[in-house]
């Protein structure tokens, strides 16, 4: 059997490499082809050219190398196409995968194409989902909600569960020792602060969240914040936090992240699947986004749904208060924080949506790789 399987970004290679190990353990002996990082290369993937060279976001970033990631399109398709693989699996980033199926396809490529991920339909422009079902099959998706949607498009589909219920997660003596590593004191409040892996998110969001935070620490001047952060952006925050009276604690580290999930009391996010990680380590929290005037205009038309937290809208509540858009501010952040930290049964009610989350998204059962290979390895049965 060979597959040709593509992956533009970090997260996808993450998704890619937990499926070809599911895909190794069910049908050893599989040919790999395709574009993947280290987890898939892992796995046995030869990658044709870096996958970095996809991994770009925005206008301002692609538009610099669209001529080449056009023609990195065309050599893919083109290597789809003549290899004719047993089936393409396509993992997340659209703009280049999709566009590479659909080249595939006009130049004769006659196998199922197999997306893993499935846009976010059930919230904001639903002829996505129509458009990629002319050249997509079948469909692995991460939110149990999604399957109805990709079938009424014409594609068939599978909830193979979400990577979150499988992610490592520390223990509350690790989380104890990370309160000991920075002397804070045991019974001090911890806050977690996650204003986004991107520098628009950051710039945009950073000075809200640490106005926000201000005002809940001038009621409890022991309240402690922790930014858990990445590469990119670390030394942004910790240059936009330099004037914040009691410094806070910036981790960049995977492991020290986790501990700091451990550590925490309750947390003020970003909107975006940050929220299921808080929900895995069982972190009550507030929820805030905002972005350019008219991305938000543009996006408040096209929304068709009262939350965006992934948190509610997989366990069916709306346990954690968000602030979106022009609600965005510190003033009821800030009073949305006090109360979390202060009322039991808010945090109680937090507690039992996203216990209730992890398990709709598939903890407790076979893991998400496994369950997504043999969604695929299904798919080439029945196309025999």
């Amino acid at each position: 059997m060979r597959l040709f399987v593509i992956a533009g970004e970090i997260s996808g290679d993450r998704l890619g490499g937990a499926l070809m190990s599911g895909l190794n353990l069910l049908a050893p002996g599989i040919a790999y082809d395709g574009i993947g990082g280290a987890e898939m290369q892992a796995q046995g993937l030869s990658s044709r050219f870096a996958m970095e060279e996809l991994s770009v976001m925005g206008i301002a970033e692609i538009l610099p190398k669209y001529r080449h990631l056009k023609r990195r399109i065309a050599e893919t398709a083109a290597a789809v196409a003549e290899t004719a693989p047993d089936a393409l699996i396509t993992i997340d980033s659209p703009d280049f995968c999709l566009r590479v199926a659909a080249l595939a396809r006009a130049q004769g490529y006659r196998g199922p194409v197999i997306h893993y991920v499935a846009p976010s339909v059930w919230a904001w422009r639903p002829g996505r989902a129509a458009k990629m079902a002319k050249m997509v099959d079948h469909v692995l998706a991460l939110l149990p909600f999604e399957p109805p949607y990709m079938e009424e498009a014409g594609m068939s589909c599978d909830f193979v569960g979400h990577p979150v219920v499988s992610e490592a997660r520390a223990s509350t003596s690790e989380g104890a020792a990370f309160r000991q590593r920075h002397s804070i004191d045991a019974d001090a409040p911890v806050v977690l602060c996650l204003p986004g892996s991107r520098r628009s998110e950051v710039s945009r969001l950073a000075p809200r969240f640490d106005e926000a935070l201000i005002r809940v620490r001038d009621r409890i001047p022991e309240l402690r914040v922790v930014i858990p952060t990445v590469p990119g952006v670390a030394r942004m925050v910790r240059d936009m936090t330099r004037r914040w009276p009691t410094a806070p604690i910036v981790v960049e580290d995977a492991g020290e992240k986790r501990a700091a999930f451990a550590a925490s009391d309750l947390s003020l996010a970003a909107s975006g699947t940050v929220s299921l990680e808080l929900a895995a380590n069982g972190v009550p929290m507030v929820i805030a986004y905002d972005m350019a005037p008219l991305s938000r205009w543009l996006i408040g038309m096209l929304l068709k749904t009262d939350t965006v937290t992934l948190v509610n809208l997989v366990s069916e509540t709306r346990a954690v208060p968000e602030f979106l858009g022009a609600n965005c501010r510190p003033g009821p952040i800030a009073a949305a924080l006090q109360d979390l930290l202060e009322d039991p049964a808010q945090r109680a009610a937090q507690a039992d949506a996203m216990a209730q989350t992890m398990i709709r998204l598939g903890q407790g059962g076979a893991p998400p790789g496994l369950r997504a290979a043999q969604s695929v390895l299904d798919v080439l049965q029945r196309r025999g």
